[in-house]
């Protein structure tokens, strides 16, 4: 049976304009309202879909296989709305050992979200050559109870019915006002429906916590994300993920943050930075 995240990442090839130039396609999509905060799409969900679509372009055009999403950089023009729209992708390099594809989410002819990604083939055996930060130790994670689907503030959270993520108990302060003012989450994740995690349900991970300006006094509201940046090291070995996010700077209205993502090896599997709005009080 096709997992949730399959079914809301799912793209429709249309059909290609016969003048259309190689390497250049339009992919029909439905943004699902199962993957929202409030009634805003999630990032990462966006990211994924639209990577997607990008990879199946990059397939369209003769070479080697790439497969995988290796790393995207993806501003986020206007919150897309809970509706069909189009992906249009052009491909940008075919390499050998990489490719390039641009890939944009169009609404009612206004671009959404525009992303590149760097598509290449990542091997499940492959170990790092060097470096790699460890996991934080976190609690067992059935021993931390699962998240109410509703953020501070009351918001609603229907994403929480698609992604279980258990936030070690040590910087979840923030639901009962015991905030530690480091401004950083930990946690574990994974899909509800038991979905393994791969290489392209990574670009949501890196985007699916909580803010970190959550843990920081006098931050309210919604975060809005600006701009995008993950990498995908490797494959994911099955199990739990475990997921940290931090947060740099915050001034004038801005925040950045840094979110890592290991397997249940301990390996870092991927990385990411985003720029996002934030209300202080």
């Amino acid at each position: 049976m096709q997992s949730s995240f399959d079914r809301a990442t799912a793209v429709s090839l249309r059909s290609p304009d016969p003048g259309a130039d190689e390497g250049c396609a339009v992919h029909d999509v439905v943004v699902d309202p199962g993957w929202t905060i409030g009634d805003k799409p999630n990032g990462g969900y966006l990211l994924a879909m639209m990577a997607r679509a990008g990879l199946a372009t990059v397939a369209g055009v003769e070479g080697p296989d790439h497969p995988h999403p290796v790393a995207a950089a993806a501003a986020y023009v206007s919150a897309p709305t809970l509706a069909p729209g189009e992906v249009h992708s052009e491909v940008l390099r075919r390499g050998k050992g990489m490719s390039q594809v641009r890939s944009r989410l169009v609404q009612d002819g206004l671009t959404r979200v525009d992303a590149t990604f760097t598509c290449g083939r990542l091997d499940p055996g492959s170990e790092p050559w060097w470096g790699g930060a460890p996991a934080p130790h976190l609690p067992d994670p059935e021993s931390i109870g699962e998240r109410p689907a509703v953020a501070p503030g009351g918001i609603p959270l229907p994403i929480r019915g698609q992604v279980d993520v258990r936030i070690d108990p040590a910087t979840a302060g923030f639901a009962d006002d015991r905030r530690a003012g480091v401004g950083e989450l930990r946690a574990w994740s994974r899909f509800v429906d038991g979905r393994p995690a791969d290489p392209l349900s990574l670009l949501l991970t890196v985007d699916a916590l909580p803010p970190a300006t959550f843990d920081l006094e006098g931050t309210v509201g919604w975060v809005p994300t600006l701009s995008l940046s993950a990498y995908v090291r490797a494959v994911p070995a099955p199990g739990w993920l475990v997921v940290r996010q931090r947060a740099g700077l915050v001034e004038r209205g801005l925040v950045d943050e840094v979110c890592e993502v290991w397997d249940s090896r301990g390996r870092l599997v991927a990385q990411a930075t985003q720029l996002a709005g934030v209300r202080t009080a």
